[in-house]
């Protein structure tokens, strides 16, 4: 072989050395920790939106405060004739447990939201567990029912936490629109985060608070206005 081949052949095996520790560098990386890989495939139990081909949204609402603004956004729901889905905290369970029957009661879904808001990506495998199996147990034996949708606070969390929740039977629920009214109290900024640029599908999160209370019978009727019907999260990722 002459010194020109040589050197074209030497150059390129020298790239591809380099290509393959990048990659297993990457990958190595993205394992750490339990972390999701960039290149993994989306798990089939992590959920950041419903089906694309219904035309529902799902307004989920996360529960460990504003029970004073809890009781009017049940009556706008019911007003309007809407079943959506809350996602309760078990530490909100233990000291609301009325408020939590009449949302029970009036025909809501009720999804696992953890019982301490602890941020589930720093929590070991037992950790997970007993987070999501302590407020499991508490709903159970306030209604009976199984749960079937953990949403992580804070939307926190790594392989390992949907790997628990799988294994203890739920599906993991992220959302695709944020009103992020916990930190602006602006009810026409809540509105127009949870009606502009609307998709099928859409996860729209949302928690009691004043404005959004305030904000609800508006971003009803507008979603309503576009056409979309506004379901439970169960129903929406079917």
């Amino acid at each position: 072989m002459d010194k020109t081949k040589l050197k074209k052949l030497t150059y390129s095996i020298s790239v591809n050395l380099v290509i393959v520790a990048m990659l297993g560098g990457l990958f190595a990386l993205t394992l750490n920790n339990g972390v999701k890989s960039v290149f993994a495939p989306q798990s089939e139990n992590l959920y950041y939106r419903g089906n694309s081909e219904q035309k529902c949204v799902s307004l989920m609402i996360n529960v460990y405060w504003g029970n004073e603004y809890l009781p009017n956004m049940l009556k706008t729901l019911k007003d309007n004739n809407i079943k959506t889905t809350f996602f309760v905290g078990g530490t909100w369970v233990n000291k609301f447990p009325e408020l939590f029957l009449q949302i029970v009661n009036d025909g809501h879904e009720i999804g696992n939201h953890g019982f301490f808001h602890k941020d589930h990506d720093k929590l070991n495998y037992a950790q997970n567990s007993t987070e999501i199996m302590a407020t499991h147990k508490l709903v159970k034996e306030y209604t009976g029912e199984n749960m079937t949708l953990f949403a992580p606070p804070s939307g926190a969390y790594n392989d390992i936490t949907v790997k628990v929740a799988t294994n203890l039977g739920y599906k993991t629920i992220l959302f695709s629109k944020d009103t992020i009214d916990w930190r602006d109290h602006d009810t026409n900024l809540i509105i127009q985060r949870a009606t502009t640029n609307i998709q099928n599908g859409e996860l729209i999160l949302m928690h009691p608070t004043l404005n959004t209370a305030e904000a609800l019978p508006t971003i009803i009727e507008k979603l309503q206005n576009q056409g979309f019907t506004l379901t439970t999260v169960t129903q929406n990722i079917a």
